[in-house]
């Protein structure tokens, strides 16, 4: 089974492949989608949206996995990830891929076995889990690689 692992975001789209095969993971690839602050809110949903399906064409994932969003404070930025989270969910239906989604409490306890890890802590535990020389950066695509992880550790 290959899964993509997404970390949603406006300026960042974290992208993170993992093959899950005979209960082992092995990492296939991870990146990050940029988009210019300079360009328009809608330039910048398009070009998420067109990176997107060419990671989809390139990597062709049986299913998705993408975190849910938690804002307490900032409903700016909720609204302008909520569009991108949008535009990343037409993206997977358009290919008919299936969709997943985990709290960041779910994704640190699959991955460190605790819910109050550090990003850090996060990062290194993606390292080990996908025998990786060095922790993934940016940070945008270790977390897509956590949550590719744990929909991985689900029981499926």
């Amino acid at each position: 089974m290959r899964v993509l692992g997404i970390d949603p975001g406006l300026a960042h789209v974290g992208f993170g492949v993992v093959d899950f095969e005979n209960n082992r993971l092995s990492l296939v690839s991870y990146g990050v989608i940029e988009t210019a602050s300079t360009d328009s809110h809608e330039v910048r949903l398009l070009a998420i949206y067109n990176r997107l399906m060419a990671v989809i064409d390139e990597f062709r994932p049986d299913c998705a996995e993408m975190e849910t969003l938690y804002f307490a404070r900032n409903t700016t930025s909720a609204m302008a990830v909520s569009e991108a989270k949008g535009v990343i969910t037409l993206c997977l239906a358009q290919h008919a891929i299936p969709v997943f989604q985990y709290t960041p409490n779910q994704i640190k306890f699959a991955v460190t076995g605790t819910k109050t890890a550090d990003k850090e802590t996060v990062e290194h535990c993606v390292k080990i889990l996908l025998n990786l020389k060095e922790v993934p950066k940016p940070d945008h695509a270790a977390d897509a690689l956590a949550g590719a992880i744990t929909h991985c550790h689900s029981g499926l």
